[in-house]
């Protein structure tokens, strides 16, 4: 699934395309992604312009001048193309590595803009979705009503430590859970740890002193996933499988992993000389270097 940095991403190579534009038509090819299209969404969607396009952790937000908002989620595999008034396609559509993706059969919704220019939602597994809610009524609406801090705004070892004071579930999965950093995911957070010299075992409560002041690893760690996702966003994010931009190019990111798939291969880190492991967590793979990621 694209993490924060893809969604990021994604939105940067929209933004021309659709904000101060308006819906000229909008056709649904089927009634459904992952969840039923909301009532009348073409309907409400249609005349009305974009005034804003924002991310919140792995959602795009577009604000309408009807004072609705409309959500998007790309699941696993969603993509947006975009064909310009002069014929240019941003997008071929031939940069998946799954043949099947990518293809027209899995255009699901077509956006026509005031501009000329036509923004396409292509998902061939439709675990992606849309929906509208009052712009008013956002940040409490069911999709974020329950979502953690940003973490690319001011994300700070006292932030950490204030989230994680208590816990005792393993600091990776409490990286992962949404209710306290909010679009962080499994490639990041195994980034980020290594970055960080930090277990992915140890317990999420150790970040913060008795008083709760953060220790010196929570401001580690929180300077090490404001480093990686930055870097993961000016190299467009990573592509392992489905994600591409929305001009069709692949992120870059993957080629800078230190752990993340590397299994058995040697410990970037300058005089480490250890090796790459992995561990299986909730289910998910994790990566680490037991030599520079001590438990405790």
């Amino acid at each position: 699934m694209p993490e924060l940095p893809e969604v990021e991403t994604v939105r940067r190579g929209l933004a021309p395309a659709l904000v101060g534009a308006r819906f000229s038509r909008v056709t649904l090819r089927r009634a459904n992604l992952r969840f039923p299209f909301p009532e009348r969404f073409a309907a409400r969607l249609e005349g009305r312009a974009v005034t804003h396009l924002a991310r919140r952790a792995k959602y795009l937000t577009a604000d309408l001048d009807s004072g609705e908002t409309l959500i998007m989620h790309l699941g696993m595999s969603g993509r947006f193309d975009v064909a310009l008034p002069d014929g240019r396609n941003l997008s071929p559509g031939d940069f998946y590595l799954e043949g099947a993706q990518g293809t027209p059969k899995h255009d699901h919704v077509v956006m026509a803009m005031s501009t000329g220019a036509t923004v396409t939602y292509n998902d061939a597994r439709r675990f992606g979705f849309m929906d509208l809610v009052p712009s008013a009524d956002l940040a409490g609406c069911r999709h974020f009503a329950r979502m953690g801090v940003e973490p690319l705004d001011g994300l700070t070892g006292a932030v950490i430590a204030r989230l994680f004071r208590h816990k005792s579930a393993p600091l990776k999965a409490a990286l992962l859970d949404q209710r306290l950093i909010a679009g962080l995911g499994n490639i990041y957070v195994c980034e980020a740890l290594h970055r960080a010299r930090l277990h992915p075992e140890a317990p999420a409560g150790s970040l913060a002193k008795p008083d709760g002041r953060p220790t010196a690893k929570a401001n580690a760690l929180a300077k090490a996933i404001v480093t990686v996702l930055e870097a993961a966003v000016e190299a467009g994010g990573s592509t392992l499988r489905d994600y591409a931009q929305t001009d069709g190019r692949s992120g870059a990111f993957q080629h800078a992993f230190r752990v993340y798939d590397r299994v058995g291969l040697p410990c970037s880190r300058p005089g480490c000389g250890g090796a790459i492991t992995r561990i299986v967590q909730a289910n998910r793979s994790t990566f680490f270097c037991a030599a520079c990621q001590p438990p405790g």
